[in-house]
């Protein structure tokens, strides 16, 4: 799957340089970036070779949806953090003074970074559901169809829970790299920001093509 979704990338990008740039700008804007999250969901419907960015109004309504569904799928996670960051904060508020007790702070400190790890293990759980609810949502066309979470299961036992997970895992690690060279790149002014720019766009390709085959091995 990495070599297919990377070949699918470098196909859609290098020698289309102005299918390149016109996807960075809209990837780096705020808003206006709802048209990469459209151009996403036609790589989830299974668009081979990759399409054309066009049809910008459609791209963008499309994407406005996809932020919608990702959206509610973050709410737990906010929530909980909103919570647990809440506690801390006001822990931390009541200690402000000179005699405030260490363990006033140290508790706060505790909320903040249970909050924090509460949140990444169910952010965790709901990627994995997340995931393929995407994707149903791109394929039916109904926003809850992308909650339809007895299907969702059911494609997951298709592809098999073992081969989802690792699947995800080695998409989470590719994603961590990329992040990581691009976090080097952009201590560099200017020209590195650029390139960074450029391997973001090129990784919403990437992403998108990798959950594609995923879902498609059902």
């Amino acid at each position: 799957m990495i070599s297919d979704a990377f070949e699918y990338t470098r196909e859609a990008l290098v020698g289309r340089w102005m299918r390149w740039v016109l996807l960075t700008i809209v990837s780096i804007i705020p808003i206006v970036n709802f048209i990469s999250f459209g151009y996403a969901m036609e790589i989830y419907r299974g668009t081979k070779p990759a399409p054309e960015l066009e049809n910008w109004g459609t791209l963008f309504v499309d994407g406005l949806k996809l932020f919608i569904v990702m959206l509610i799928y973050a709410i737990p996670v906010l929530v909980i953090i909103a919570i647990f960051g809440g506690i801390g904060i006001l822990s931390l508020i009541a200690s402000g003074n000179a005699n405030a007790d260490p363990t006033l702070i140290a508790g706060a400190i505790a909320s903040l970074m249970g909050g924090l790890m509460l949140a990444l293990i169910v952010a965790l759980i709901i990627s994995i559901f997340a995931a393929i609810g995407t994707i149903r949502f791109t394929r039916i066309g109904s926003i809850g169809e992308a909650f339809n979470f007895s299907a969702i299961l059911e494609t997951i036992r298709s592809i098999g829970w073992v081969d989802y997970i690792i699947a995800l895992v080695i998409l989470f690690i590719a994603i961590a790299v990329v992040q990581f060279v691009v976090g080097l790149l952009s201590i560099i002014p200017i020209i590195g920001w650029i390139i960074s720019f450029f391997i973001a766009s090129a990784l919403v390709i990437f992403q998108a093509r990798y959950m594609t085959l995923i879902y498609d091995s059902a």
